[in-house]
């Protein structure tokens, strides 16, 4: 049965784990495994512009042995001329996987639901899966270790990253709080979930407007910006919602000492996050950035490989 990762919950809390650990893997190795010789390529769909993902899968893919097919939406027929549907079912005669970076997440559900190839979820509004992988396995080379951990999720609480924390964080362990105005709660479906799955995980989730209580001893605080595209014409009004909900350099003094910063990129400094912050001593955001290349190469390989 051909597998997808249309959101984080796809894998299980051990797969997350193998995917975690081979991505370290291969980072240390980068050409050991390619399950992608011949070359077979990789379509790459972007309905949106983007940096980190489109290098980071076309640099994984080649390095897998592929061949990455980068595909902007707006020059082909997806969703104008052709439907989802029909798109799948061309794609998936020519190439090994699609990953999609798009805006509803019900673009990536029919897509899944007709390719017999896997399915990635590169960005969607609602969730940012591999990020989540990229920043977990950050997490566990700076300590050691996820399960146990607290995270402080700063801002947006109905972002793809915060959904992405709840569901991916507790699968980890980790004890996920985030901290939003009340006006901006997570997805419904997302806090539910991550409140099931921390019951078999040993983690735990706490959804909050009290940034100090988010941050209180956490070994792990996240943000990310409070205008994502398409959001544009909303920065006055999110500027003025989010005020205080900026990681500053006094929020991280109540983090655990060695508390370590990310963000997804693009990151706007004087905004969501300070400049001494995610500039200092204490930020991981480049190594995540790096990660995500590792990271989704072992998503890659743990799709075209297990059965």
């Amino acid at each position: 049965m051909v597998r997808h990762f249309r959101r984080d919950d796809d894998i299980s809390p051990a797969e997350q784990q193998q995917i975690i650990d081979r991505a370290i893997a291969m980072k240390a190795d980068p050409y050991g495994l390619t399950p992608l010789a011949g070359p077979k390529s990789v379509a790459l769909l972007f309905d949106k512009p983007s940096t980190r993902t489109r290098v980071s899968f076309s640099v994984g893919v080649a390095a897998l042995g592929g061949n990455p097919l980068v595909i902007q939406s707006s020059e082909s027929q997806l969703g104008a001329k052709e439907s989802i549907a029909d798109t799948a079912r061309v794609l998936d005669r020519m190439v090994a996987a699609i990953v999609w970076r798009t805006f509803a997440q019900s673009n990536i559900d029919e897509m899944a639901e007709y390719s017999t190839v896997p399915v990635i979820n590169s960005l969607s509004d609602d969730f940012h899966p591999c990020q989540l992988l990229a920043d977990l396995q950050t997490i566990q080379e700076h300590k050691g270790k996820t399960a146990g951990l607290t995270v402080a999720f700063i801002g947006d609480g109905s972002s793809n990253m915060a959904n992405s924390y709840l569901v991916a964080g507790v699968m980890a362990g980790m004890h996920v709080r985030v901290a939003t105005p009340t006006a901006y709660p997570p997805l419904a479906e997302a806090h539910s979930t991550a409140i099931r799955i921390s019951a078999e995980t040993g983690g735990s989730v706490r959804v909050t407007a009290d940034v100090a209580e988010a941050a209180q001893g956490a070994d792990v605080v996240v943000t990310d910006t409070w205008i994502s595209m398409g959001q544009e014409a909303e920065k006055a009004r999110r500027t003025a919602d989010f005020a205080g909900y900026a990681v500053t350099a006094d929020l991280m003094s109540l983090a655990s000492p060695g508390a370590i910063f990310l963000h997804c990129l693009p990151a706007f400094r004087g905004y969501e996050v300070d400049a001494d912050v995610i500039d200092g001593p204490q930020s991981a955001v480049w190594d995540a950035a790096e990660n995500r290349l590792h990271a989704q190469k072992a998503l890659l390989h743990f799709l075209l490989t297990t059965p």
